[in-house]
């Protein structure tokens, strides 16, 4: 830009002119980190003379950048092509904290997936606490993220200039630098100060957004259940079990909605049938806690060892209000309960819980099955879905919508508001389907105990439609 506010024109080499007799201030592309002897020229007084040398030389000190300073490379010769002078830019403004976004445009026309592409848009932004570019692909009817480290992401850029688009606009906090490639082949490279030269630099993108979850990380029991860890002093998640952490903030927050829902007030009674290592036993009791309802929290395991190693987490964090018990949900005895929670319990082991949850009187009953083995073997197919259906994976997940879907007509005609309802993201794990059941009162009760024959009917016309002979959850509610 010249002292006019005309935009300088690189596309002969040429260096940037100041106003005579005065100095022009460096760009920021001269005040990136690491860039050093890298003289700003001009005709002004003190500018004169040549890069490196001649009274008035000036030179940029280096700096330092908390992120991307290991991109600076030597300046490319005023000579070189444009799109090497381009790539050098957008290094100094990743390194200087100057990067706003990076914008190709004018596509190449390609064959394949990729001949929709409409546009790319970099952006710098924070991965996991480590420096990051994004690529935002615009095809014509969908949009693709991809992220990729700062030197393979530069490659990519420097792979597409010229070769897949003809235009790249680089947007810094004070300048605009914009690249372009004629159709015979010529390179052009522009920089435009923009309004607000002086503006502050833009801040690095919140990729990883702080997200809000019900559990608080801190809690020294999940140190010593492996889920997290001390990095720099702070407590982290374990890489590895960032997933399960999700799936069990996750779970507390559909279980908050339906203690509202449910209205239940403290003390708070809950049995996990198959309750494993504790993860999601320790993490209800720890909201609920939080919550002030006063958790009176069992989890009920058959394998003993893992019992012993959860109850000798309650001893050292000296937790009150949650036991671990072994045993087996086909064979314990139905006690008062406010929720029942069976996840991932084996094919029928699933209705033994629901079963136990309705015989408690729980308000709230939720369940994750897995295993669904009883119905297929019964299954007859009907003619009409025998095309679909004579593949053993469309057999499969019929089975499994038939036996759920029978599970949530049987707890809605107990009095049970149901949904099933998928709880967690599938690529966290296949068995991402609940169950969720709350007793209904009042005008929704009147209304669920109003439609019981009709609930019944269904269940019935279902069970013949696939030639079914027997559910475990209907023939424990009718012994």
């Amino acid at each position: 830009m010249d002292g006019r506010g005309r935009g300088v024109d690189f596309k002969r080499g040429g260096s940037l002119p100041a106003p005579a007799g005065r100095r022009t201030p460096a760009p920021w592309w001269l005040r990136a980190p690491g860039v050093r002897n890298w003289a700003f020229h001009g005709p002004g007084p003190g500018n004169a003379g040549p890069a490196g040398g001649g009274a008035g030389c000036s030179t940029i000190a280096a700096m330092s950048a908390p992120l991307f300073t290991n991109l600076i490379t030597p300046p490319p010769a005023a000579t070189a092509p444009a799109h090497e002078r381009f790539l050098h830019l957008v290094r100094l403004a990743l390194a200087g904290g100057q990067f706003g976004k990076l914008l190709l445009s004018g596509p190449v026309a390609v064959d394949g997936d990729e001949a929709d592409v409409e546009r790319l848009t970099v952006r710098a932004i924070e991965l996991r606490g480590e420096p990051a570019l994004s690529f935002l692909w615009r095809h014509a009817t969908r949009d693709v993220t991809k992220n990729h480290a700062p030197a393979a992401g530069l490659a990519e850029i420097a792979a597409l200039l010229g070769a897949r688009f003809r235009n790249a606009h680089l947007h810094t906090a004070t300048e605009e630098v914009q690249f372009a490639v004629s159709r015979k082949g010529r390179e052009t490279l522009r920089v435009t100060r923009v309004d607000g030269g002086g503006a502050e630099a833009p801040a690095m993108a919140a990729h990883d957004k702080a997200k809000h979850r019900p559990l608080e990380m801190a809690h020294p029991v999940w140190s010593a259940l492996g889920l997290t860890h001390r990095v720099k002093g702070e407590p982290a998640l374990v890489p590895a079990m960032a997933r399960k952490w999700k799936q069990i903030n996750r779970f507390v927050e559909i279980l908050s909605a339906a203690v509202d829902e449910a209205g239940l007030a403290g003390p708070v009674r809950v049995a996990d049938f198959g309750s494993g290592k504790g993860y999601l036993t320790f993490a209800v009791h720890d909201w609920l806690q939080a919550q002030g309802l006063q958790p009176r929290v069992t989890g009920i395991e058959l394998r003993d060892d893992m019992v012993r190693l959860c109850n000798a987490v309650i001893d050292g964090e000296q937790l009150s209000g949650i036991r671990f018990d072994q045993g087996d949900v086909r064979t314990r005895e139905a006690q008062p309960l406010d929720v029942m929670i069976a996840l991932h319990a084996c094919d029928i082991a699933t209705d033994h819980a629901l079963h136990v949850g309705l015989e408690s009187g729980a308000r709230i009953i939720m369940s994750s099955p897995c295993c669904h083995k009883e119905l297929r073997p019964q299954m007859t197919l009907p003619a009409v879905l025998r095309p679909m259906l004579q593949h053993g994976i469309h057999l499969g997940q019929e089975a499994e919508m038939v036996t759920d879907s029978l599970r949530a007509l049987l707890l809605e005609s107990q009095g049970y508001r149901t949904q099933v309802f998928e709880f967690i993201a599938l690529e966290h794990t296949s068995k991402n389907k609940m169950i969720l059941a709350v007793k209904a009162q009042g005008a929704a009760a009147e209304a669920l105990a109003a439609r019981r024959p009709e609930l019944l009917a269904q269940i019935a016309e279902i069970k013949r439609f696939y030639g079914l002979r027997e559910q475990r959850l209907e023939q424990l509610l009718a012994a």
